[in-house]
């Protein structure tokens, strides 16, 4: 019994420690940069690669890049309602890059799914419209919050990590959402 009661307790202790391993958002302001000021935001495409459809065992690339879509509209709906005071205007595929008239635009580059955890490991660029310089930048790392049964599952939870990201990098607070 009592082998029992610690072996329970010990993979309990593990599932407590491989969440805290598992990274996620980081519930603070990374970066030195003021960008509350920034009233209209323009929220660029998380490409994730068409090319790779067989490899996430998807029947054909156009299947996979629906799925690829859904997700980034999905992930654009979340900065909206996180950045609710802002303006945001999200690209409207994988080659749009026109953030003319914001006052912020937010890239994502390096993006990849990681086999193992399916996260989205990304960079993540803050950027001056108007002067076309680099406000702010955090290097890439791994975006999950936690496993979910079905492989899109795992790619929504850490595209809502990435929105969580994005607010509290433009607002400089946690997003109440």
């Amino acid at each position: 019994m009592k082998r029992n009661v610690l072996t329970i307790g010990l993979f309990i202790c593990l599932g407590f420690q491989s969440t805290l391993w598992a990274g996620g958002p980081k519930r603070h302001k990374e970066t030195s940069a003021d960008m509350s000021g920034a009233k209209s935001v323009f929220i660029g495409w998380v490409d994730l690669s068409p090319d790779q459809w067989a490899l996430w065992g998807y029947s054909g690339k156009d299947d996979w890049a629906e799925v690829i879509k859904g997700l980034d509209v999905g992930f654009q709906g979340s900065c909206q309602g996180y950045l609710e005071s802002r303006t945001v205007t999200a690209a409207k595929d994988r080659t749009d890059e026109n953030p003319a008239g914001n006052d912020l635009y937010v890239k994502f580059s390096g993006v990849s799914i990681d086999g193992n955890s399916y996260g989205i490991r990304l960079a993540i660029q803050f950027i001056d419209p108007k002067t076309n310089a680099e406000i702010a930048f955090i290097p890439s790392r791994l975006y999950y919050e936690k496993r979910e049964w079905k492989f899109q599952r795992y790619l929504q939870a850490a595209l809502e990590d990435i929105a969580k990201k994005v607010a509290v990098e433009v607002t400089g607070t946690a997003p109440k959402k």
